[in-house]
């Protein structure tokens, strides 16, 4: 990739069972660390359990310059700081169809 292209990237990431708790008490620092991101945030929300209420994870689309650069963001969450997460998978994203980006 060349140097100072910026793309889009998808991070999914997979709460560990039974931390809903370590999602809530550290809810207010990851919201203020993604506002951080500015207009590079491109979508971020909960994924939820099947009741659709609980949240599991965390999806998020955002631009950054290079996987490298996008996993070192990622990990700086206070999610990820905290415990919260049992997966975190991180991709390039080409957005391909749809007007939301």
């Amino acid at each position: 990739m060349t140097k100072g292209f910026i793309m889009l990237f998808i991070a999914h990431c997979v709460d560990k069972e039974d931390h809903l708790n370590v999602r809530m008490d550290t809810r207010p620092d990851h919201l203020a660390f993604l506002n951080g991101k500015g207009d590079a945030l491109k979508v971020a929300g909960p994924t939820l359990a099947e009741d659709s209420e609980t949240p599991n994870g965390s999806l998020i689309i955002f631009e950054e310059a290079s996987l490298e650069t996008a996993k070192a963001w990622i990990a700086q969450d206070p999610y990820a700081a905290a415990g919260l997460f049992s997966r975190v998978d991180v991709q390039p994203w080409k957005h391909a169809l749809g007007g939301g980006i």
